[in-house]
């Protein structure tokens, strides 16, 4: 896996490393706050680092790529992960449940 090399950052990061930390320091809430929508965000976010991008792309091997498809495919699942939850949230704020013990009792 490449490094590169930036004023900015450490030149022995992995490109993998920096991605991670810059997203994790990405403000991304305050776009969600002001209306825009994941894909809006993800593009502010690569307009904002296209300089350091274009270099990771540079030097950009098999190894890296595999390193890319397989975040690609963590964070599919990651994804998938938290749709699993939402539903499970939703699915059980309709559940309503009956005590069976305080039913009252028939008159005859």
């Amino acid at each position: 896996m490449k490094k590169f090399v930036n004023k900015k950052y450490n030149k022995n990061e992995p490109w993998f490393n920096w991605l991670t930390r810059e997203l994790n320091s990405y403000e991304a809430f305050q776009d969600f706050a002001s209306g825009k929508n994941p894909e809006d965000v993800a593009e502010d976010f690569i307009s904002n680092n296209r300089l350091v991008i274009s270099e990771v792309f540079e030097n950009f091997d098999e190894e890296d790529k595999d390193t890319l498809d397989q975040f690609l495919k963590l964070t599919e699942c990651e994804l998938h992960v938290f749709r699993i939850l939402e539903k499970q949230i939703a699915s059980r704020n309709k559940i309503r449940f009956v005590d069976f013990k305080k039913r009252k009792k028939l008159k005859s």
